[in-house]
């Protein structure tokens, strides 16, 4: 497996959490905020992280805040910011609205990476997750092309990358759960992760 030391993470928090309501980073599960599960499942793995956001109370944490590229350019923007801005070639990138992912679930991307992969990616039965990734530093350049072009759609950018999928079982899948509304907190909440 890598060496702390040649992994970043990158958690992407800088969207508009409009279907939330309020700032999805910052929502509290269980005493923490979402991005202080994401911080805990990333640090055993990593040698530094950063926050790609626009909002200044993600400053708090005691980590580097990147600013997204290009403001309002959804998560395309956020992705080439961090992957422009870090040191390493070997980059965990997590949203922020997934508070159950757990540290053996990246371990799963750093055992499947292989030099001549640009994207590792997860999926489960229902979808695949190109934001519980691990990227190469050198798909920045392909990412910003798209961005600038005026590509929005995260699958679309990653066209032509060299991805691989790593399939998740059943059992896994409730650490892939996206938080998106209301509804789907209450239901974590309440330990339904279906």
């Amino acid at each position: 497996m890598l060496e702390k030391k040649h992994i970043t993470g990158i958690i992407l928090a800088g969207g508009k959490s409009s279907r939330m309501g309020t700032d999805k980073a910052l929502f509290v599960l269980n005493g923490s905020t979402f991005l202080d599960h994401i911080i805990r499942a990333l640090e055993p793995l990593v040698d530094d992280i950063l926050i790609i956001s626009n909002d200044e109370r993600h400053s708090t944490y005691n980590l580097k805040r990147v600013r997204d590229t290009i403001a309002d350019a959804g998560p395309i923007s956020g992705l080439h910011a961090g992957l422009t801005n870090s040191a390493t070639e070997n980059n965990l990138v997590l949203s922020c609205d997934i508070p159950l992912i757990e540290t053996s679930m990246l371990e799963v991307l750093l055992q499947n990476n292989e030099d001549d992969i640009d994207v590792i990616q997860l999926a489960d039965a229902n979808r695949v997750h190109p934001l519980i990734a691990l990227y190469k530093k050198r798909s920045a350049e392909h990412i910003g092309k798209a961005l600038f072009d005026g590509e929005r759609k995260l699958s679309t950018a990653l066209n032509g990358l060299n991805m691989k999928t790593v399939l998740v079982s059943d059992g896994q899948a409730a650490a892939l759960t996206n938080v998106n509304t209301p509804m789907d907190f209450e239901k974590i909440e309440n330990g339904n992760t279906n």
